[in-house]
């Protein structure tokens, strides 16, 4: 089994990428969350679940564990293969995800590529306590640590999570960002909200890989 792959990014497509590790291209799925924060020449370290399928060894690849971690709750469900689970998480992103569990909302749960009224119906029902108990470490928990990840609201901030999300960044990412610039310098232009966002994410990607490759 494999616990991570660490390499350069070769190609990137719909549902996969191929990273080169040490002249090694390992096939790997992924959902668009991932997908989307990936580009050709990345150095990157992503985590991965190994399955055996009709024969043949599958590789499911995530930036980050929370991602990971989800992708093996939703698993968990009947109904619910690793393609299903990748269309979820790429569909809704976590925060959402979350959001649809908490709150039961159908609806939203079946707004994701390959679920229907009846699979949401029973995703929901067999995660309804799930979502409060097994939960990856920066995910929120709880519905009030769920809305304190969510950003001030305001129509500059709404307009600064739409354009973050254009740009290809999952609403998860986007909120985290702005949740995370200090309020006493929250600017009223949606331009300058963009601005820091950016250099927030910009930031923990650099730790991230400065992180993934000292190990």
């Amino acid at each position: 089994m494999f616990a991570h792959l660490k390499g350069i990014i070769d190609k990137t497509d719909q549902d996969h990428f191929v990273i080169d590790v040490k002249g090694v291209g390992y096939y790997v799925f992924a959902s668009r969350l991932t997908l989307s924060n990936m580009t050709k020449g990345d150095s990157v370290k992503v985590h991965i679940e190994t399955m055996m399928r009709q024969e043949a060894l599958q590789l499911f690849g995530f930036l980050s564990f929370e991602e990971l971690s989800w992708f093996r709750i939703l698993l968990t469900v009947q109904g619910v293969g690793p393609k299903v689970a990748l269309g979820i998480i790429g569909s809704l992103g976590l925060y959402d995800l979350l959001k649809a569990l908490v709150h039961q909302d159908k609806a939203m749960l079946a707004r994701a590529d390959g679920v229907g009224p009846k699979l949401a119906g029973r995703i929901l029902l067999e995660l309804k306590d799930k979502c409060q108990t097994i939960v990856p470490f920066e995910v929120p928990s709880t519905l009030e640590t769920a809305h304190n990840l969510k950003p001030p609201h305001s129509s500059a901030m709404d307009d600064a999570l739409s354009a973050l999300i254009n740009l290809g960044y999952s609403r998860f990412e986007a909120q985290k960002a702005l949740s995370s610039i200090p309020q006493e310098r929250l600017p009223e232009k949606s331009s300058e909200l963009i601005r820091l966002a950016l250099q927030q994410m910009q930031r923990a990607q650099t730790i991230e890989r400065k992180e993934s490759f000292s190990e």
